[in-house]
């Protein structure tokens, strides 16, 4: 009895000690995803949002490593009288659980939500698609890095439509 009970305690301490987020194996959730980090320019070009600007963003790892977020500041911006140059947003990549696929969520002052998720088709890219359960249009956002550039499109889909159509694009070099 008092070997079982030893052997028990022994187990549980160590799954303790892994705590709850940590991955049972040894393959890497945000190894895709590792070409985004840093700080990068960008120039606004194409799309139909009618919009040019230029900027930066940065994407880090925050809170012990377990979200990637995205932080965006614009520099200069002009627009149709209806876009708003003023734009703030955030967004955080994240596994919910270990062995899971990633997620994300997106958040800007005009009180959108998004929620996306995650997958890496190819090296150096990265597709965030709406979830199919959110009613309304379907969004996408894409981030490939190409020739020490880095490309972004974010792209909607209306309700009945079968293609996406761009609504802005951007590019630039890592500051």
């Amino acid at each position: 009895m008092t070997k079982r009970l030893f052997i028990v305690t022994v187990f549980s301490a160590s799954v303790f000690a892994q705590g709850p987020f940590t991955p049972r194996n040894s393959e890497d959730p945000w190894e895709s995803l590792k070409f985004l980090i840093g700080t990068w320019e960008a120039t606004t070009h194409g799309g139909t949002a009618g919009a040019t600007g230029a900027g930066t963003y940065t994407f880090q790892f925050e809170l012990g490593h377990h979200v990637l977020a995205r932080h965006s500041k614009a520099a200069e911006c002009k627009g149709p009288s209806d876009f708003d140059c003023e734009h703030g947003d955030l967004l955080y990549i994240y596994q919910g659980s270990p062995n899971q696929p990633l997620k994300a969520i997106y958040f800007d002052n005009e009180g959108h939500v998004i929620h996306y998720d995650v997958t890496s088709p190819s090296p150096g890219k990265v597709v965030l698609l709406s979830a199919s359960s959110q009613p309304g249009p379907k969004f996408r956002l894409v981030y490939e890095f190409r020739e020490g550039i880095m490309h972004g499109t974010f792209q909607l889909r209306a309700p009945g439509e079968s293609d996406f159509r761009s609504y802005l694009e951007w590019s630039g070099g890592k500051k």
